[in-house]
Order: C-alpha cells, then sequence, then structure tokens
C-alpha cells in the first residue's frame, strides 16, 4: 500500500525522536535492622537492592517524628549492603529507612523499628564540658572497656575488651581501633577492630618478640610499626648489677602487610647499659628501656621515647641510624631555657616540622605537664614552647598521652594522674571530664563513630 508523503515524514521525524530507555531505577527487595553484637548503642542495618550503586540510613527516634540522624552511605556489592548505625541512645526506641542511589535515582525502604538495650551494668559513666569543646568524641580504656564519649561525657560506642586490666585503646587514621592486653610478659598480638567492635586481624612482633601494649602505628597500606620487648642475659656486675641480669630493651620493628619484617631498630645495637641510671640496674631484671611511645615525623624518620631512660630519640629509618637523643643520662642537646629536663615522659608525638609534645610526667616537683618544643637539629638546641598544666594540678607517676588537635590545641591524658583535659593555644582548659575519670593511659579525639581516627592527629 503506498504511504503519502506526509506519512513517511512524520514516521520519520518519530523515529528521530526515539530515545532509548533509560536506567533502571534502584530496588529495594529487603532491609532488616538488628542489634550490633557487641554494643547496644549501635545496629545493624543489612540490605538486598538491585540497580543500586550505594545505599545509606536515615533514622530518629520514635515519637520525634522526624528521621534526623544519617549514616554514612555504603557501596552496595554484588547486589548487597551492610550499614553501620552508631551513637544511639540505650533503652530507646528507633525508626529507620534505607534509601538506595544508583543512575536511576533513588528509592525508600519500608520504615524499619529497632529498640537497643539497656547499658551494661559495670560501663563506666561520666560527665564532662567546658566553654570551647573541639568538635567529635573522645576514645580511652576504662574498666576493662574500650568506649568513646561525646563532649557531654555520655558513652556513645563501646566494645568490652578480653583483658579487664587492658590500659590501651586508640584509634587510627585507617578508620579502626586497636589494642592490646597489658599481660607484659607473653607474645600476645594486638588486635584491630572495626567501627561495630568486631576484630578483623592481629597484628605481632617479628622473631617472636613480645609486643608492647604502650603504642603502635597502623598504615594505610596495611603495614604497622610495633614497640617489642627483648631481653638478653648480660653480665652487669662491672655496672653494679648482676652477672646474669635479665636485661630487657624496646626494639622497633616495621611489619609488613604480608607479616614480612621490612625494619628493625634494636636499643642492643646503639645504647650502652649506663645509660640506665645506676639505681636502676642493680636487680636481677632490669627494665633497661621502656619504650612506651613511637611516631613518625614530617621526613618519616621513627621518633621513639624510652621512659627508664627519660629520652626521647630519633631514628632514620633508611638507615637505622640514631639521628639524636634528648634527655636522660645521653642527651646530646642544650635547653635554650632554664626549666627541669623532662623526666619518664610518655605520649611523645611529632608536632610538624621541628617540634614534639609529651606529657613531662616528674620533670617539676607536682605537676605534670603537657609540653610542646621546638628543635633545631643541627644546632642541637630545644625551646619550650608551650605547658599545659592539669586544674588543679597532678602528678601522673604513670602513663598519660598529648595528641596535637586544630588551631594550637592538645588533649592530655595525665595518665593516672586522673584528669583528662584539652586546652587551647594559650594553655586554658577549654574541655574536661568533670571529677575523677580514674586511669586514662591514653585519650584521644576522633570526629567521627563510622571512621574513628581520621581528621585528627595520632
Amino acid at each position: 500500500m503506498r504511504r503519502s508523503a506526509a506519512f513517511v515524514a512524520t514516521m520519520l521525524l518519530l523515529a528521530g525522536c526515539a530515545t532509548e530507555p533509560g536506567p533502571e531505577p534502584p530496588a529495594i527487595d529487603q532491609a532488616d535492622a538488628t542489634h550490633a553484637s557487641v554494643n547496644v548503642l549501635s545496629a545493624v542495618v543489612t540490605v538486598r537492592a538491585r540497580f543500586a550503586d550505594s545505599v545509606f540510613v536515615r533514622f530518629g527516634t520514635v515519637g520525634a517524628g522526624v528521621l534526623d540522624s544519617v549514616s554514612p552511605a555504603v557501596r552496595v556489592t554484588d547486589g548487597s549492603a551492610t550499614i553501620p548505625v552508631l551513637g544511639l541512645l540505650a533503652g530507646t526506641a528507633y525508626v529507620l529507612r534505607v534509601t538506595a542511589g544508583g543512575p536511576g535515582g533513588t528509592t525508600q525502604s519500608k520504615l524499619l523499628h529497632l529498640t537497643t538495650d539497656v547499658l551494661p551494668s559495670d560501663l563506666p559513666q561520666y560527665t564532662a564540658g567546658g566553654t570551647d569543646p573541639s568538635p567529635g568524641y573522645v576514645v580511652f580504656a576504662a574498666a576493662g572497656y574500650g568506649l568513646a564519649i561525646d563532649n557531654t561525657g555520655r558513652v556513645v560506642w563501646y566494645v568490652r575488651l578480653a583483658d579487664p586490666v587492658t590500659l590501651n585503646f586508640e584509634p587510627q587514621p585507617t578508620g579502626r581501633y586497636y589494642t592490646r592486653p597489658t599481660t607484659p610478659t607473653t607474645p600476645i598480638p594486638w588486635l584491630e577492630l572495626d567501627p561495630l567492635g568486631n576484630v578483623t586481624r592481629t597484628l605481632g612482633c617479628a622473631r617472636g618478640l613480645v609486643p608492647r601494649f604502650h603504642d603502635l602505628i597502623a598504615r594505610p597500606d596495611g603495614s604497622y610499626w610495633i614497640m617489642c620487648d627483648e631481653t638478653r642475659v648480660m653480665d652487669l656486675s662491672a655496672d653494679g648489677g648482676v652477672a646474669e641480669a635479665r636485661v630487657t630493651g624496646t626494639v622497633v620493628q616495621h611489619i609488613g602487610a604480608d607479616q614480612s619484617l621490612l625494619f628493625e631498630w634494636s636499643p642492643f645495637d646503639h645504647f650502652a647499659i649506663d645509660d640506665l641510671d645506676p639505681a636502676n640496674r642493680t636487680g636481677a631484671n632490669v627494665n633497661w628501656t621502656h619504650g612506651n611511645a613511637i611516631d613518625l615525623d614530617a621526613d618519616d624518620n621513627l621518633l621513639i621515647s624510652f621512659r627508664s631512660l627519660s629520652e626521647v630519640t630519633l631514628i632514620d629509618t633508611r638507615t637505622g641510624a640514631v639521628r639524636w637523643r634528648m634527655g636522660g643520662r645521653a642527651n646530646q642537646f642544650t635547653f635554650s631555657k632554664p626549666m627541669p629536663p623532662f623526666e619518664h615522659q610518655h605520649g611523645v608525638r611529632a608536632a610538624g616540622r621541628g617540634h614534639i609534645m609529651l606529657l613531662d610526667n616528674l620533670g617539676e616537683a607536682g605537676s605534670s605537664r603537657g609540653e610542646r618544643y621546638a628543635v633545631n637539629e643541627e644546632a642541637l638546641t630545644v625551646e619550650l614552647e608551650a605547658s599545659a598544666i592539669a586544674a588543679p594540678a597532678t602528678v601522673a607517676q604513670l602513663g598519660g598521652t598529648t595528641q596535637q588537635l586544630p588551631g594550637g590545641r592538645v588533649l592530655v591524658a595525665f595518665g593516672n594522674g586522673d584528669r583528662v583535659h584539652e586546652f587551647d593555644a594559650s594553655g586554658a582548659i577549654v574541655w574536661e571530664i568533670h571529677g575523677d575519670p580514674g586511669y586514662v593511659f591514653r585519650a584521644q579525639r576522633i570526629q567521627s563513630l563510622y571512621d574513628p581516627g581520621s581528621g585528627f592527629a595520632r
């Protein structure tokens, strides 16, 4: 049948306007909310979805009438995703809704319901506050828990630790938490935990050495720097000790993600036994160096704090050579201002090129102090730039840390001096845990429960 010219032109026009069908809109086949296994303040939402790249959860308390909180988005893999929901209130009913997004737009799930349980009866409780705290949360270990509190002191996240006397629980820039029981003489490894409190891997020392619980550096490539105890039998009879003394020194290792030993530094190769005060090397067991903090400076050189020696040491990580030794009997520096030298320090951190921070536990009678120093490596001079003193003043015989915060601030845990303060750049206290928080070996600020360790320095 012949078609008119007008009919043919119309059909050609319509054919030219035809388009391919668009991408399918996301479809949520299943969504469920359940309690997290280790923490009543956390929940887990599992999702099965099609045509979706990512999913997130909006949530709020029943009766609020609005889902005013939101989780970070999680990538959908093979049609499924697991979404952590953190920082909930205990004993509270919640409403949750999943949003799935993809090339075809977004879609929402039905409403989900979950009621959180009550807190464990032995979980510590705190109050805190101040005139101008930094945003985020503060993480530390207490009473057998690793926990995070908000700026009011409310516990917003926690995990029960296997060893009830574990002192160190620290977030790292990897977005994970790390801890090790304080058991000193057995090669128990460190544990790495995700934001839901699940153990994701263990981290130990090479050569069967015993990991120290005091500090660790976890790297984004899966490698880590770890302090290890090595004990050798030495004849110290000529140094005021015994003929078969068991001398323990702190070895530092860099372990690859495949558990290969990438670097090792030992004080037995670089230090002398008489770097230790004579009164501390007379017994059958000699705690020679007692490494309690490590950090990497701007050039990836290794900064180490040796408590027994009252010394901070910088190690070249390319050659293993000692670049300098500050404090103690082997001190190489001239301090530019008359003041007592730091003693039995903790919490040493690199604080920008040419600067370090530490907690001076016993250098000043009657008052432990967070201190920031300017270090001139070429001239071998060091200058005290700032001090942070607890109010009322306290003495930390054991433990403690410093953490550099934006704007010249510092968070100081005063160890068994039972104080945790945040100081501004002038040294004024702008936040604190009220009352007596107990022995806080390490305290660190984080910005996010979902990505602990990001945003702030270690």
